[in-house]
């Protein structure tokens, strides 16, 4: 029974190996000749375990294929050594020192005004003028005498030189020249003031009198003039920042209402801390070429407080922390040919957008897994895929 059962076996074998090999067997058993059968036979099993020698080595072969295609995919970042710049925020506000209203110096009714709203100005431009009530004529009259007392005075000084006449007709000469001389310099300084000067260059902002009204010194507004070449932005600072808000610190000013961003340096820093908020001021510059930036705008300053040119930097979103609250990151280290992940505690330092500064753990030129971070572990064979 077990012979046939052998038999049975082979033959099965023999007809997956062959029609011709199965049809040669059954003449074989039938011929009952035990010599060729066990030639047979051995001939067989030799040929089993071959086979099966092969279907081992192509079964390990599939489950190195099989375990090659579930290594964990990852992307590699490559270190290098880049410039860093990070930045505070601070809100402020526009201004400008060349931002006046004019009032008049003397009292008068408006006789002209010269300025329209919009209209750029230069420097000592009349812009209006003031009746100036009679000073005129104070002035002809006044310098009229001066000129008289000038000649009587000169023509007493050559007597007194001569020791002719007495010294009190002298004095009392030089002094009435001397006296009327100041009284024209006055009625001249207070006649200038009846012609209204632009104080600087710029721009008539707005016109708020009318020609025939009332000026009343200190009192009744002539124009506003403002001048948008000089523009600076007051910002309180925190006093943390005080050691690294210095001036000539880079700044970018962002007008958001304006979409506008423009980059500058800090002029002016504050030595005094305010109690109420523990701020310090700082004065920043802000070029207006084109006049687009007006007086109490708020502007977002970034000031420049900290800059690394060798910095590395790394994206936050690949570092890990375990339970004791140490941050971590894994390399790509080769070990033996294969690439594996290997953890690696580090210490980071300040931080700018999705960038982050590493301080400590990381060297230039290393790999580090990028996409892929959070799903590999400590010794694990990965595949990179970029």
């Amino acid at each position: 029974m077990k012979i046939n059962s052998l038999l049975f076996i082979m033959v099965i074998f023999l007809a997956a190996c062959g029609g011709n090999d199965a049809s040669s067997l059954e003449e074989l058993i039938e011929s009952g000749d035990q010599a060729a059968l066990k030639a047979k036979q051995s001939e067989l099993n030799s040929q089993l375990s071959e086979t099966e020698k092969q279907l081992k080595l192509i079964d390990a072969q599939l489950q190195a294929d099989s375990s090659s295609r579930k290594l964990p995919l990852v992307s590699a970042l490559k270190i290098d050594k880049q410039k860093f710049e990070h930045f505070i925020e601070i809100q402020g506000n526009v201004k400008t020192d060349q931002d006046v209203i004019l009032y008049p110096e003397i009292q008068g009714i408006l006789k002209r005004m010269k300025a329209k709203m919009g209209q750029y100005v230069k420097s000592g431009e009349v812009i209006a003028i003031i009746d100036d009530g009679g000073i005129q004529q104070q002035l002809s009259q006044a310098k009229a005498q001066q000129k008289l007392a000038k000649i009587t005075f000169e023509r007493q000084q050559r007597l007194w030189d001569q020791k002719i006449g007495s010294e009190i007709e002298f004095l009392r000469a030089e002094t009435e020249y001397q006296a009327l001389k100041e009284s024209v310099a006055q009625l001249e300084k207070t006649l200038a003031k009846a012609r209204v000067t632009a104080p600087y260059s710029g721009v008539i902002d707005e016109v708020v009198a009318d020609e025939g009204q009332l000026m009343i010194p200190g009192q009744t507004p002539i124009l506003r003039i403002v001048n948008l070449n000089q523009m600076y932005i007051h910002a309180d600072v925190p006093e943390t920042y005080l050691m690294n808000v210095k001036p000539e610190k880079k700044v970018i000013v962002d007008i958001s209402v304006l979409g506008k961003k423009v980059e500058t340096k800090v002029k002016k820093v504050g030595n005094y801390i305010n109690p109420n908020n523990r701020t310090f001021l700082i004065e920043v510059e802000v070029p207006n070429k084109d006049g687009e930036i007006k007086p109490n705008l708020t502007a977002k300053l970034e000031i420049n407080d900290y800059t690394n040119e060798q910095a590395i930097l790394i994206p936050q979103a690949i570092i890990n922390e375990d339970s004791e609250g140490n941050q971590y990151i894994y390399k790509i280290v080769d070990k033996n040919g294969a690439m594996t992940a290997q953890k690696t505690t580090i210490e980071t330092g300040l931080k700018s957008e999705e960038r982050i500064e590493i301080t400590k753990g990381i060297t230039a030129g290393e790999m580090l897994i990028e996409e892929g971070a959070r799903t590999v572990k400590d010794g694990q064979v990965v595949k990179i895929i970029n």
